[in-house]
């Protein structure tokens, strides 16, 4: 017996087909008197059940016939997958009416009805893939209260969306980009893990229902579910720590070490850390210290600082690693194995960190972000060993403040006890107080920084230390106002610290926003820092530097703050520039073929590099040292030109010299 049909969606379909055919027949000047109409009729049909399929149908003679014209969308080749989320829960109609055909755009192109030139099937299956990993919970669970609330029927629209989506190009592509997602972001080491714990925690669910299909390439992902709830075999089954603790407590020394061992590779490949693994650092602390060592998976450094100041490793790991904040066991290990409990101010730092009493609005302020388990301390303090540990895997969050990201990760790189200090003023105090040019500046006096509004998402040193640097950085820019030139010519050093050299470097003239002696600056960059024209003289200390970012089209998106870490040839003997990028992923695509490199190419965890030519190519602001000039004239014009040629067509096209 045939389905009934359904009225109300022929009735919408033959409306959407008479404006489509209106917008096609308009001339370019009056397009967008008709995109109205298509727009209404398209979020007509995709409310009713099978308008996924209506749309999809339709896509090229609404792709022909202008609907995408002048936005982002019309350009399938540059849209990015992390945006896609945001666009549809945006609750603005129009976008994600806008959003939800391009997805069944690329449906028909993946599937061979659409021909399109500037994006092949593979990239469209591949694109779709990405968006579906990266909204997963969409596919598998219902809107929660407040999404229901916010987005009403849109949200029902999403879901029946990714559903058709998934349907037409199946899950096993779905899990293998997640995959592959999570552990690329997993090499950069970053010290806020949740999102990803999250993620494998999902998965990890999906996989036990029974009608749920995950396909075959879920298997891939064994190793991260693995590596959080069942590391090695006293505890694969996920059985609790209640019951975990239990059963060590029944092992024999060789058991212990065959679990530390367990543990600790589990923990280095993946930059995860079980809450297993905290159970079991606290247990051989009551009752084998001897094998730590092995648990925390540290070198023969990691190991000296260890067996020299056992006391203080203890108690750092009894006060701060807990099954809840198990993630900064990988910060301690990691720690250690840097070797900077050997610095004089570092040790003493650290145990008037673990007296430390917290102001009670920072406390309050801790327990309402984090909750109470464990206490607003011992977060505090995880938090702290994890900066410590991994200074490049500090992030910004959802927030402007990349100054004060790229500051925090500065001083846990270069200079941890000013670092230990900060999070002491912070903590204990509420307060801040730096210096500019003499004068002493405190957070509790200094009106609103960059940011609007609280900072979201990040670690707890973070989320306590950034409201008051923001506030000093901006009134540090206040400062400098009525100044000639950028005002950071004058705060990096202040605000960072001594290292940032104080030659300054800039190729935008600030009132004009145009280019500037770009020759000069491109030669004077090189000088002082490519080894081939510096004299050999590798950089000493990271230097703060801004740069021109752009979108994966080479279009201008803004100024950003970075810091250069070093420069060196990689594998394939190509000078880069090693970074760190305070945005928390330094992996993008900046156009004209400047993608960013995480891996493979020589990086540590948490450096971002990039060809010599191509990093200089988006740079716009750097430091020097004034007395130490390098040899500018020794630059080959090929690599000048070279570089220009990169300015020129991506964040410089319009601000040349009388364009």
């Amino acid at each position: 017996m045939d389905a009934p049909v359904d009225q109300a969606l022929v009735t919408r379909l033959a409306q959407l087909d008479h404006a489509t055919d209106a917008l096609a027949a308009a001339p370019d000047f009056s397009k967008g008197t008709k995109v109205r109409r298509v727009l209404d009729s398209l979020h007509r049909v995709l409310t009713r059940p099978g308008g996924c399929a209506e749309v999809r149908s339709r896509a090229a003679v609404l792709d022909e016939a202008g609907l995408f014209t002048g936005t982002d969308w019309a350009h399938p080749d540059i849209l990015v997958p992390g945006f896609v989320g945001p666009s549809l829960r945006s609750g603005v109609i129009d976008t994600v009416v806008l959003e939800a055909t391009s997805e069944l755009r690329l449906v028909a192109i993946a599937a061979g009805e659409y021909v399109h030139p500037a994006i092949s099937a593979e990239d469209a299956k591949r694109f779709l893939s990405q968006i579906l990993a990266m909204n997963l919970e969409v596919l598998f669970s219902s809107p929660s209260e407040a999404e229901r609330v916010r987005l009403g029927r849109v949200a029902h629209l999403i879901r029946d969306l990714f559903a058709y989506v998934a349907d037409q190009i199946g899950y096993d592509s779905v899990l293998g980009e997640l995959g592959d997602e999570i552990w690329r972001v997993l090499r950069q080491r970053p010290i806020q893990v949740d999102h990803v714990k999250a993620m494998v925690t999902r998965i990890a669910v999906y996989r036990e229902d029974p009608d749920v299909d995950l396909g075959a390439s879920g298997q891939g992902l064994d190793r991260l579910i693995s590596a959080l709830f069942g590391p090695t075999e006293a505890c694969r089954e996920d059985p609790g720590v209640d019951v975990y603790r239990s059963r060590l407590s029944a092992m024999d020394a060789e058991g212990l070490e065959f679990e530390a061992r367990g543990f600790a590779r589990a923990m280095h490949d993946t930059g995860l850390v079980s809450p297993y693994h905290a159970t079991l650092a606290r247990f051989l602390i009551e009752h084998n210290t001897y094998l730590l060592g092995e648990a925390l998976g540290v070198s023969e450094t990691g190991r000296t600082c260890l067996q020299r100041y056992p006391e203080l490793v203890h108690c750092l790991i009894v006060e701060a690693v807990h099954p809840e904040s198990a993630q900064c066991l990988y910060g301690i290990a990691l720690l250690l194995d840097r070797g900077i409990l050997h610095q004089p101010p570092i040790v003493p730092s650290l145990w008037r960190q673990l007296a430390l009493r917290l102001a009670p609005d920072v406390r309050q302020r801790l327990l309402d972000i984090f909750g109470p388990t464990p206490e607003p301390e011992a977060r505090l303090l995880g938090g702290l060993l994890s900066m410590l540990g991994q200074p490049l895997g500090i992030g910004q969050g959802d927030n402007p403040t990349c100054q004060s990201a790229r500051a925090l990760s500065m001083w846990a790189y270069n200079d941890p006890d000013y670092l230990l200090q900060m999070v002491v003023w912070a903590a204990r105090d509420d307060e801040i107080v730096m210096h500019f040019e003499g004068q002493p500046l405190s957070s509790n006096d200094s009106s609103g920084g960059v940011a609007t509004s609280s900072p979201v998402d990040l670690d707890p040193v973070s989320q306590l230390v950034v409201p008051h640097l923001d506030r000093i950085y901006a009134e540090m820019i206040r400062q400098c106002a009525g100044r000639p030139g950028d005002p950071h010519r004058w705060v990096n050093p202040e605000f960072h610290g001594w290292w940032s050299a104080r030659g300054f470097n800039i190729n935008v003239d600030v009132e004009t926003g145009k280019l500037i002696d770009l020759d000069e600056f491109l030669r004077g960059f090189y000088a002082s820092y490519h080894l081939d024209y510096n004299g050999g003289q590798p950089l000493v200390h990271p230097q703060p530097a801004g740069i021109a970012v752009t979108d994966s089209a080479a279009r201008y998106v803004g100024w950003h703050a970075i810091t250069i870490l070093r420069i060196a040839l990689d594998p394939d003997a190509v000078m880069r520039v090693y970074f760190f990028n305070p945005n928390n992923d330094s992996g993008q695509d900046w156009g004209d073929g400047v993608v960013v490199g995480t891996a493979s190419n020589g990086e540590r965890a948490g450096e971002g590099s990039l060809p010599f030519e191509q990093f200089a190519s988006r740079l716009y602001i750097f430091h020097t040292d004034p007395l130490e000039h390098g040899e500018p004239e020794k630059v080959p014009a090929a690599e000048i030109e070279a570089t220009v040629g990169y300015i020129e067509r991506s964040w410089g096209s319009d601000r040349l010299p009388g364009g």
